[in-house]
């Protein structure tokens, strides 16, 4: 179990990866490329196993729900080109790559209680199938030993979920495929089958995840829900050895769904039931503990081959999700859940890099032979299943498996780091840990204002896409990455305030903030500006008037901003789209004097929404003469066409009756923000949703990742000077 004080080392190191200024090593993304480019006409595409050609120049993913496997060509890293897609006639598990072959795993089976799948071997070069072989059962995990020869294969014929709760043993058992190649070829003599009964839990319904080799030709393979890793000898085709995986207990963790971040519970002994895994050298294995059946174990563990545990990561993954804003709360009995696995040797240093599946992230580490070095954690698009390391090259990829084009959301992509001399470019903002030792819980971040005297220090709020919780973050954007270094909890008559959506911020001039809460009738959020005090105590509640709500819709104040003080303070909030009383393209910027209790508005022109989409606005912020507007559509990845700010002359915020004509402002582009978006090298975020302006004049932007719920939790911050 993790202590305090590894906690704060792993802190350490999230932070020097960007603050080194030495000749220090780290992975940064280079490129992204979607795979429904390779197959446009798919309703559903995706990429899960990946892996790459002998010369490192050509990408082959597994492409399940289109039925097929995918080609990408990255003979230019920095800008990877579309290479095609075959159809498998099934459902394709795993790739792996001999020579000029591919040999793809397919699944075949229509019936669990009948499980089938074959072998099928694909020419590269002519993109024609060489041949089809029969596997008796339904394949998962497909590699090769070191030297070509041999191919091993996990035949899961996997449980029924809807059967008995998903309890195992279910018939047929699974096993494990060895196929000696002959001459580089598949024969029907070189395929052998190989049983496994040796587990405490159902022996007789073996559940084969994944495969691996070592130099000596030995193969491990997990039986994830058997909670169990076999050692078989390839060349004899038979069991050596094996151990149970075992339970580990995960201490300072999240265990409830709740809407908050509190990592001060304790998760009980769970079993491991490891997914991937790999050999570190002959005598160590690395696993993922997935735990997604009785699980929840959440980390990954380093074993002897006689099962002896030489390190568990306990908490330390869910630990660091959090400080980035990309732990899963909605999963949190599962945690992260560590799925995929790659182990690979970069000049002298061995990695391990640990796909996090709910937390869209990769953890990297440095093997040391004992305890293993964190080094720093990726960015890594939707929920990370493939890695493949072309060490060569020197080069990462990632398959992100999950495609919600079908919810207006961004489709399955692969991702492409590159190791090089420099900082890390991720993350661009964390949390530090509480007095209790525990990560400052964050995401969503929704609204931000700069601190009136001190330059680069920010407060922000979050939205309720996670958090029951409504907070505001201190934010010191004076070192990078950015640090959320305190957070406080809005309160109504001493207990946490309920019925708040925030989505803007800013300074009452007196120690506290008005803040915007965005409001929903469904849901009986009203819309409203809140006043808090510097403890985050509500000191006052004004709901919108009738003239106002007369057109309501959900989609309000998106951001506020304050001109003047004292007596002659003017609040003045961004609507983020049209309500039912406004002309079509345009929306209100309101004001609200609180001495006087007075409301008013004027009317902001919104460019041109795209095909099926809507603009509106996210954010204001004043400074000097103007005020300044985030518009944005509401598209992402390469339909995004509008991200920008734009700005208002405060002399034309005159504002009039909200029952009479409203008078149109007139505004100028004062940034166009897609540049800045596409500098992460991943796909362009839909969500600019916070921008403040500090004490010197520099500009900070923040994007929302949506509480990491269909979302790949990647947040974005940084600074774009003075405009």
């Amino acid at each position: 179990m993790n202590s305090p004080k590894l906690l704060t080392a792993l802190t350490a190191a999230l932070l020097a990866t960007t603050v080194s200024v030495n000749a220090a090593e780290y992975f940064n993304r280079i490129s992204s490329f979607p795979v429904a480019l390779n197959n446009p006409e798919a309703e559903a595409t995706s990429s899960e196993i990946i892996t790459a050609t002998d010369d490192g120049m050509t990408l082959i993913y597994s492409d399940s729900p289109a039925g097929g496997i995918g080609f990408i060509d990255i003979s230019d890293a920095h800008a990877p080109k579309r290479g095609g897609f075959m159809d498998m006639a099934g459902e394709p598990t795993s790739v792996t790559v001999i020579g000029g072959k591919a040999y793809v795993a397919v699944n075949t089976t229509e019936d669990l209680t009948a499980p089938s799948g074959k072998l099928v071997v694909v020419d590269i070069a002519t993109k024609a199938i060489d041949g089809e072989f029969d596997l008796g059962g339904q394949p998962d995990s497909i590699t090769h030993n070191k030297d070509n020869t041999i191919l091993a294969i996990a035949i899961e014929n996997q449980r029924d979920e809807d059967v008995n709760d998903g309890a195992i043993p279910q018939a047929p058992a699974g096993f494990v495929t060895i196929v000696t190649l002959t001459d580089g070829a598949v024969t029907e003599a070189g395929i052998k089958k190989v049983d496994l009964t040796a587990s405490a839990i159902a022996p007789e319904d073996a559940e084969a995840e994944f495969v691996a080799f070592n130099d000596n030709d030995e193969i491990a393979v997990t039986l994830q829900e058997n909670n169990y890793i076999a050692i078989i000898d390839a060349k004899t085709g038979t069991v050596t050895g094996g151990f149970e995986a075992g339970e580990t207990g995960v201490s300072g963790v999240d265990t409830k769904n709740d809407g908050k971040i509190d990592f001060s519970a304790d998760k009980g002994a769970v079993p491991r039931e490891p997914d991937a895994i790999k050999w570190l050298d002959t005598e160590r294995l690395v696993v993922a503990n997935e735990g997604d059946w009785n699980g929840g174990s959440r980390g990954f563990t380093i074993f002897n081959r006689d099962g002896t545990v030489n390190f568990d990561s306990a908490n330390a993954l869910d630990v660091n999700a959090a400080q980035l804003g990309h732990y899963p709360d909605f999963r949190n009995k599962k945690g992260v859940e560590p799925e995929g696995l790659e182990v690979a040797t970069f000049g002298d240093t061995q990695y391990i890099f640990v796909a996090e599946e709910r937390s869209s992230l990769v953890a990297v580490y440095k093997d040391t032979g004992a305890e293993p070095e964190y080094v720093q954690s990726l960015p890594s698009g939707l929920s990370p299943e493939g890695l493949i390391a072309i060490p060569e090259r020197s080069l990462l990829a990632t398959a992100n498996e999950t495609d919600l084009r079908e919810d207006g959301g961004v489709g399955s992509h692969v991702m492409i780091y590159e190791l090089a001399e420099g900082a890390a470019a991720f993350p661009t903002i964390m949390s530090d840990l509480d007095a209790d030792g525990h990560p400052i819980g964050w995401a969503a971040i929704s609204g931000v204002v700069a601190d009136a005297a001190k330059a680069a220090t920010l407060y922000a709020v979050s939205d309720n896409a996670l958090y029951a919780a409504p907070a505001i973050y201190t934010i010191d954007a004076t070192v990078t990455p950015a640090r959320i270094t305190a957070k406080t909890i809005i309160t109504r008559d001493g207990d946490t305030a309920q019925k708040i959506d925030l989505e803007g911020i800013t300074l009452d001039g007196n120690g506290g903030y008005w803040l915007a809460n965005e409001g929903d009738s469904a849901s009986l959020t009203p819309h409203a500006l809140i006043h808090v005090n510097a403890d985050g105590e509500i000191e006052e509640e004004v709901g919108f008037p009738v003239e106002l709500l007369a057109g309501q819709k959900r989609f309000g104040a998106e951001g506020v901003a304050a001109v003047g003080e004292g007596d002659e303070l003017v609040l003045w909030i961004a609507m983020q789209r049209e309500w039912g009383n406004d002309e079509k393209g345009f929306v209100k910027l309101v004001s609200y004097k609180p001495s006087s209790k007075e409301w008013g508005a004027v009317r902001y022109p919104l460019e041109a929404a795209p095909e099926g989409g809507w603009v509106g606005l996210s954010e204001i912020t004043v400074h000097g003469d103007f005020a300044y507007i985030v518009e944005r559509d509401n598209q992402i990845g390469d339909k995004a066409g509008l991200k920008a700010i734009y700005k208002v002359a405060l002399a034309d915020l005159v504002p009039a009756a909200l029952d009479g004509e409203l008078p149109v402002v007139t505004k100028t582009l004062a940034l166009d923000l897609i540049p800045g978006l596409k500098s992460f090298n991943g796909y362009v975020v839909d969500k600019v949703e916070s921008f403040a302006i500090d004490a010197e004049g520099n500009g900070f932007v923040i994007t929302d990742n949506d509480g990491v719920d269909d979302s790949s939790g990647e947040t974005h911050f940084w600074s774009v000077g003075t405009l």
